[in-house]
């Protein structure tokens, strides 16, 4: 590995470490199999994705109580470190 290509990766790895965290809002594209458009720049699929039990839908018998993420839907995610993964946290409503 060159020296220029060690600066490269020390530099990148040092912005990662200041902020480890960063919060995008996306919309999903398709629920099978599932795609979220961030800001139309990028699609993350499932392999990218971690849900959390407030994404998925919750009942009690034959009444809903928390749909299912569906197509157009806004979401507020967050990225892990290093930007392998997403933690979709929730629908956004809009005011």
């Amino acid at each position: 590995m060159s020296l220029l290509m060690l600066i490269k990766q020390a530099a990148t790895e040092a912005v990662d470490a200041s902020n480890p965290v960063g919060v995008f809002f996306g919309t999903i594209k398709s629920t099978t199999p599932l795609e979220i458009d961030i800001d139309q720049r990028f699609v993350l699929t499932k392999e990218f994705l971690v849900l959390t039990e407030g994404t998925k839908e919750l009942r009690y018998g034959d009444i809903i109580l928390r749909p299912a993420l569906k197509a157009g839907d806004r979401v507020v995610l967050l990225r892990i470190q290093g930007g392998q993964q997403y933690i979709v946290l929730e629908k956004v409503r809009d005011t």
